[in-house]
């Protein structure tokens, strides 16, 4: 494995040593906010977003008429 060191302020290091239980590493709290972005993607209904979007503009349109 390949060790990296990084520069973080005062409070970023507070957050994650407070997010970080006795088993997890820095690398691990970190990478967990990855898998959870990724999950949070994956959950997206991309239909849905897509109409409301379509909506949005169709919205925005009829306002500039």
């Amino acid at each position: 494995m390949v060790s990296i060191n990084i520069s973080l302020k005062k409070e970023a290091y507070d957050f994650l040593n407070n997010i970080k239980t006795g088993d997890k590493s820095f690398s691990d709290v970190i990478l967990g906010f990855k898998k959870e972005k990724s999950d949070i993607i994956k959950d997206t209904d991309w239909a849905e977003r897509q109409r409301n979007i379509g909506k949005l503009r169709e919205s925005f349109n009829k306002r500039l008429r």
